[in-house]
């Protein structure tokens, strides 16, 4: 596992290079969560910060990790799409629930990478250049890109495009960056994009919501993707399951590891790929299964 705080190169994995990885090898699967965020249940329900607790939180994402570290065949990768912890950057508990996220990590198998993706909560609703830089020397990039059996998975930061007004330069880069990458999809098996907040919850024509993308930018990307034959992208940032298909482009939203906001239990999302497609399902933590038949 790639430690947290090392900057991959050049917005590349660590161990996880086109030159290692960008044959098909045969069918795997991964782990996809989101929204540990440590601290979320006594912030929603009006705890002072001082009082506030993150024990339920860390119950639950070391239940997400053992279930990981259970299943076979191994997956290939876990990754965490956003708001690993509630704090913003510079609040009260902030360096107490990285610590705590980070202490509680080390329990994931060695054999499993850890992968994090940028959400709200990690660099703040309005980010700056200080908030971007704290983030990249405590958890890695912000956006980056790596192969595994012949895929390629793209990690986008989707806060520039909820606000990115006070880093207009680094939402640049980080635009030019991802037509570069899209450049590669095409020799690609598949492509997968990870975020954070969803392009859309239910459909690409939805009002613009605390939870999806800007429809300026939501259409731009939306084209962007689609040109590059990417159909595939998952998120989080909603504490609830949601998604839905914009002709083959399908966006999946899966619940909280934390504390979900909806009917669904704490949970995580099971996903397969195989050499003609790839299916998901979303489990319960309590009932994650321990097997998976991949042939």
């Amino acid at each position: 596992m790639a430690s947290l705080g090392t900057k991959p190169n050049g917005q590349k994995y660590p161990g996880f290079s086109q030159e290692k990885e960008g044959k098909w090898t045969g069918s795997f699967l991964f782990i996809q969560g989101a929204d540990t965020q440590f601290g979320l249940k006594d912030s929603w329900n009006k705890v002072p910060e001082e009082n506030q607790k993150w024990n339920d939180e860390i119950e639950l994402t070391r239940v997400a990790i053992k279930a990981a570290n259970a299943l076979r065949p191994r997956p290939r990768f876990f990754v965490v799409c956003g708001d690993m912890i509630d704090a913003f950057p510079g609040r009260r508990n902030y360096e107490a629930q990285f610590d705590d996220f980070k202490a509680v990590f080390q329990e994931l198998d060695p054999e499993i990478p850890l992968v994090c993706v940028c959400g709200n909560h990690d660099i703040g609703d309005q980010p700056t250049v200080e908030s971007i830089a704290k983030y990249r020397n405590n958890y890695g990039d912000d956006y980056f890109s790596f192969w595994v059996g012949g895929v390629l998975f793209i990690v986008i930061n989707s806060q520039y495009y909820k606000d990115g007004t006070l880093v207009q330069e680094v939402k640049k880069e980080h635009d030019s960056w991802l037509d570069e990458q899209l450049k590669h999809a095409k020799t690609a098996k598949h492509t997968v994009v990870f975020q954070h907040i969803p392009l859309f919850l239910k459909s690409m024509d939805e009002d613009d919501d605390y939870f999806n993308f800007p429809k300026n930018d939501r259409e731009n990307i939306r084209e962007k993707l689609k040109s590059a034959g990417v159909k595939h992208m998952f998120a989080g940032h909603y504490h609830r399951n949601a998604g839905g298909f914009d002709g083959d482009l399908e966006m999946v939203v899966t619940s909280a590891i934390g504390f979900p906001l909806g009917k669904d239990k704490p949970g995580m999302r099971l996903v397969t790929v195989k050499e003609d497609r790839i299916t998901h399902s979303f489990q319960d933590l309590d009932s994650f299964p321990k097997t998976v038949e991949l042939k």
